[in-house]
């Protein structure tokens, strides 16, 4: 284990990193001009684009921008990506004879975009205009029966990723936030990943700077291009290091909590991640150290709360809609699955920090 991504010494015996290829076009106004460059870059002839209601405006001035290429425009796009929400893309996707997908706005488009992929390996751009990252990961995810599945696969990898802070300037200010704390997850989890290296500290740590910088100030200049082009900064070094690395305690307690109690995505990870950061800080010093680094600070897990709080995100599960009798329930759903993380979690470890995001107490190892 590599925590805090310090490089080999006499008690971190090495690394191994991998890097998964990826294009990446970053400039103002890239949505409308670039998209249709990286497609013919691509080969690619009739393309389906794909988006959520809320972004429908936004896809189709997109898929106008593609012309003959744009096979047609599928706004069906759900949260979390239920298996019926994919089963209908991948029908629309192969209706329409498409050769590829462009998944424009949020997170929920790009998964959509990764489970037609998974299905059917057509390539996929994404055009993300939030800040959730997954367009730089080879991660899917797919809810079926109350439970949310995740995987890794290459072919779900976007092969070219056009960021525009311009598609960012109309995101309200508080899915701002949560969409970047969202991010802020990918970094800090990967700093005490079990395959983390020194390149991925140094992008993690990087990352949890600029995007700290820029939620402030998008807070309190919602059309500030440069604040909004930071976070988006942020957004794609978050999302590399979540493409690099293997998800912890945090991710499993939020996929549960999306997938079985339909909690929403952003506003989950940023009451969460304190909680999660806290119960692994004892294990993880080297990762606290970098992340209080970029914050500024010597109480990371109380930083990244206030960082949410003093710019109107919620504060706890309760105020999500989550109920007190959910908890164990969720706990055990945590702590039956396997997955890396710096401590063992048993049920009650997952209940001790599900309880605390619940009340939305201040944080505490």
């Amino acid at each position: 284990m590599n925590p805090g991504g310090a490089e080999p010494d006499a008690g971190n015996p090495g690394f191994v990193h991998e890097t998964w290829a990826a294009r990446v076009v970053f400039r103002a106004g890239a949505a409308l001009t670039a998209t249709a460059e990286e497609a013919r870059r691509l080969g690619l002839r009739r393309l389906l684009v794909l988006s959520g209601e809320r972004g429908a405006d936004t896809a189709r001035a997109v898929a106008d921008s593609l012309g003959p290429a744009c096979a047609g425009l599928h706004t069906g796009a759900r949260m979390h990506v239920p298996v019926a929400v994919a089963d209908r893309g991948v029908e629309v996707a192969r209706a329409a004879g498409a050769d590829g997908c462009v998944a424009v706005v949020g997170g929920s488009a790009i998964g959509l975009g990764k489970a037609i992929a998974l299905r059917t390996g057509l390539p996929l751009i994404a055009v993300p205009s939030t800040y959730a990252g997954s367009e730089m990961t080879p991660v899917w995810g797919l809810t079926e029966h109350g439970a949310k599945h995740t995987g890794r696969d290459p072919v779900v990898l976007p092969r070219s990723v056009v960021y525009d802070p311009e598609l960012t300037l109309s995101l309200p200010v508080p899915l701002s936030v949560t969409s970047g704390i969202n991010a802020l997850a990918h970094a800090v989890e990967a700093l005490y990943a079990p395959d983390g290296s020194p390149l991925v500290a140094l992008m993690a740590e990087e990352a949890v700077r600029a995007m700290a910088d820029a939620l402030p100030a998008i807070a309190a200049a919602p059309d500030s291009l440069p604040a909004r082009s930071r976070a988006l900064y942020g957004a794609w070094l978050c999302g590399a290091c979540l493409g690099a690395t293997t998800m912890g305690l945090h991710h499993k307690l939020c996929h549960v909590l999306g997938g079985t109690f339909g909690l929403p995505h952003a506003e989950t990870h940023t009451v969460v991640l304190p909680y999660a950061l806290a119960f692994n800080a004892p294990a993880a010093p080297r990762a606290i150290a970098a992340v209080g680094r970029a914050l500024g600070t010597d109480d990371t897990p109380g930083a990244v709360r206030d960082l949410g709080v003093r710019l109107g995100a919620p504060r706890s599960l309760a105020e999500l809609g989550l109920k007190e009798a959910d908890l164990p329930v969720a706990a055990e759903q945590v702590a039956g699955q396997a997955y890396a993380n710096p401590r063992p979690v048993t049920a009650e470890d997952a209940l001790a920090v599900l309880r605390a995001a619940y009340q939305g107490r201040a944080p505490s190892a």
